[in-house]
């Protein structure tokens, strides 16, 4: 098997079409064809089912992807690391963060972590919450700390630095709002609002559509702005979950932070491109494991 059959086997098994595949990898659909052809001759089965309206993996090409996806990643980090080296271990480092904790963290990490590189800057930006993965994907980024889950296929999930206790974001006037505690059920009958443009699998854990009893949970998309999102609560128009940095990092006197006694942290990780990882950011990664009080466990 040569490295163009891995390529395009694993392009078209994430695609799930010939033609994207072939404008992904600048190779005609002929040629495209041709190489998966051939890795199935030397398999000796069929790794793909084809039909006119569809192309799917068979039981053994999703075998062969999940045995391929980590060998794969594990070379191309190996290249990437070897090209730093020889170039040497100076440059920048561009790390983004989605919340006050996380950017407090990547301060620290980055201290610690100029201590051993003196040469490498660290930039650090803030991701927008209505847009989480963008900034890795075009390569403006290279890292990033943001609330999990976080599964994208071509993005990588590594160590939870930040555990964060959940809690509700109530108006002043919100009856809930002179609670010690509320629980998931208490968010029956509220409408919670919520960014527009999160995946609905994070959305699904962090407010979940239904309480453990099966009730549902209004769920209201408002707007791609956190400021914009709290005036909202702030006039009773809707009440938010939320990590408890904000009693600290976003007060109001017309806001109320009250504990979830039944609902796990908000956990926050770090993240980077599937295709690899350079030196540089395996040693920040190592820095902010150390500087995180959670020990990236």
């Amino acid at each position: 098997m040569n490295w163009q059959e891995i390529e395009t086997f694993l392009a078209l098994a994430e695609e799930l079409h010939f033609g994207r595949t072939a404008d992904r990898l600048l190779l005609s659909r002929a040629r495209v064809s041709q190489m998966i052809q051939s890795l199935e001759d030397r398999v000796g089965a069929s790794l793909f089912e084809r039909t006119s309206r569809r192309v799917s993996l068979t039981p053994l090409g999703i075998q062969l992807r999940d045995d391929l996806i980590p060998h794969h990643r594990g070379v191309l980090t190996a290249v990437a690391q070897a090209t730093d080296t020889a170039r040497g271990i100076d440059g920048v480092l561009r790390v983004g963060f989605s919340s006050p904790l996380a950017s407090k963290l990547l301060i620290a990490a980055r201290e610690a972590f100029r201590s051993c590189y003196p040469g490498c800057a660290v930039d650090i930006r803030e991701v927008p919450l209505s847009d989480r993965y963008s900034g890795l994907r075009s390569g403006e980024l290279d890292l990033q700390l943001i609330e999990f889950p976080a599964t994208e296929p071509d993005l990588v999930c590594g160590p939870v630095l930040i555990l964060d206790p959940r809690v509700l974001a109530v108006s002043t006037r919100n009856p809930l709002s002179t609670r010690d505690t509320v629980t998931i059920d208490d968010l029956v009958g509220e409408t919670v609002l919520f960014i527009g443009g999160v995946p609905g699998y994070f959305l699904d854990e962090v407010i979940p559509a239904h309480t453990p009893g099966g009730a549902p949970i209004h769920r209201s998309a408002t707007t791609a702005s956190w400021q914009e999102l709290l005036a909202h609560v702030a006039a009773d128009a809707g009440v938010t979950v939320t990590a408890a940095q904000g009693i600290h990092y976003y007060p109001r006197p017309d806001l109320a932070y009250i504990p979830f006694t039944d609902a796990t942290p908000i956990r926050y990780g770090l993240q980077w491109r599937a295709s690899g990882m350079s030196t540089l950011a395996s040693a920040f990664v190592r820095a902010a494991v150390e500087t995180s009080p959670v020990g990236g466990r």
